[in-house]
């Protein structure tokens, strides 16, 4: 019998690196894609086969996914385009739909979020619901949709203008509290997931951290890990956010999205369906990811 292949998209990035790094400590057979082979060199090392290519690219996805009895799959993001996301979104993910489809890949894990059962309304978020539905639509197909929440990860976006003025500003409530999960759980999660084959048909499994809070509290917790125990957090109107967000190089749609993704956290509309459980709950703590990641990059 053939030994079991997989393959994972983005496996440069956090998520996808994390997911590979599992799969080959599990001693199983990797292909990691990433658009540079240097960016995968550390994978390499350790024994993963390296295919370079673009997920713009659906013939090179076609051949990348040959062969593969699983894959694990996710929509990038794209700062650089400055029109056309939403579409450049779904097209990156129906090119990845139709290689698992022509290849025959059994199972998959996709990357999704928290907020991806609303069809709009939910910002960059909504792409993934499109993807979603497309998967569920492949015939013998098994996929697990991981939904995390709100990444820890965005809040270093903001490092300059907490060291420029002494505070956080975001358009998110100040004391209203959402999950936030650190990102090298998601990966962690979605190798177990899928060196284990343990799902069939099409399931969600949402991703919620180690617990809720709030960015008042958040803030506090990064001030005084990284030695501002005076870093205030501050909330700004839904414009104010976007022309921040524009000033630090996002384009007017992108921060437009953005924008429309923290309004429905603050309405509560973008929140998880499914209850906080040992399933549900990562290792990371806010305070945990403040000593380890926030702090040395608002140092350094």
């Amino acid at each position: 019998m053939a030994e079991s292949l997989y393959v994972i998209v983005g496996a440069s990035g956090h998520v996808g690196g994390g997911t590979a790094r599992v799969l080959l400590e599990s001693g199983k057979k990797v292909r990691a894609i990433a658009r540079r082979a240097e960016q995968l060199a550390p994978l390499k090392e350790r024994g993963a086969e390296i295919v370079t290519g673009s997920v713009e690219d659906a013939a090179f996805l076609k051949q990348a996914f040959r062969g593969a009895t699983a894959a694990f799959i996710l929509v990038p993001p794209n700062y650089a385009l400055r029109q056309g996301l939403p579409a450049w979104q779904r097209q990156v993910g129906e090119n990845q739909a139709q290689a698992a489809e022509s290849a025959g890949v059994k199972h998959v894990v996709m990357l999704s979020s928290v907020g991806a059962h609303l069809k709009e309304g939910n910002g960059p978020i909504a792409a993934l619901h499109t993807l979603e539905e497309r998967l569920k639509a492949i015939s013998g197909l098994n996929v697990l949709h991981l939904r995390p929440t709100y990444f820890l990860e965005n809040h270093l976006a903001s490092i300059g203008t907490m060291k420029a003025t002494g505070k956080y500003f975001s358009a998110l409530k100040a004391d209203q509290a959402i999950p936030q999960i650190a990102s090298k759980d998601i990966g962690v999660i979605a190798g177990r997931r899928l060196a284990a084959l343990d799902f069939q048909g099409s399931s969600v499994l949402e991703l919620l951290g180690a617990r809720d809070a709030s960015p008042s509290e958040v803030t506090r917790i990064f001030g005084k890990a990284a030695g501002q125990p005076e870093l205030a957090y501050q909330q700004v109107p839904y414009e104010a956010a976007k022309k921040g967000m524009m000033d630090a190089g996002l384009s007017e749609e992108l921060a437009g999205m953005y924008v429309e993704m923290m309004q429905a956290f603050n309405e509560g509309r973008l929140q998880p369906t499914q209850l906080r459980s040992p399933a549900t709950t990562t290792s990371t703590t806010p305070e945990e990811f403040a000593s380890s990641v926030f702090a040395p990059a608002f140092r350094g």
